[in-house]
C-alpha cells in the first residue's frame, strides 16, 4: 500500500466518523498535497493556487493529517516499555536522550 492511499483511506475513514458530507477535493487529493507540502516544501500558496483552493484550506489539512497519524502511534511509555523489553539501550525523542 502506497502512502498516498494510507492517508486517504485514514481520512476517509476520519471524514466518515465525523459524517462530514463533502470536501473541496477528494481525499486522494488531499494527501498528495499534503505529502507535497511536508517531504518538499510545496508553497502553500502555490498548493492552494494549483488545485483552486485557498490558502488557509491548505495550511489546516496537513495539521488534519498529522493529527490523524499520531492518533494511530502508540504512546510513548508504550514504545518505550517495548524497546526495554527488546533490550533497547539509548532512545532518541527529537533530540532528547532517554535511557530505556
Amino acid at each position: 500500500m502506497s502512502t498516498v492511499d494510507y492517508l486517504a483511506g485514514l481520512l476517509r475513514r476520519h471524514l466518515k466518523a465525523i459524517r462530514s458530507r463533502w470536501r473541496i477535493l477528494p481525499p486522494d487529493r488531499i494527501a498528495v498535497i499534503v505529502l507535497a507540502v511536508l517531504r518538499h516544501d510545496q508553497l502553500l500558496a502555490d498548493m492552494a493556487a494549483g488545485n483552486h483552493v485557498s490558502e488557509s484550506i491548505v495550511r489546516r489539512w496537513p495539521d488534519e493529517l498529522i493529527a490523524l497519524l499520531a492518533a494511530r502511534g502508540p504512546r510513548l511509555g508504550r514504545a518505550l516499555n517495548k524497546i526495554v523489553k527488546s533490550d533497547g539501550g539509548v532512545v532518541l525523542i527529537d533530540g532528547t536522550l532517554i535511557p530505556a
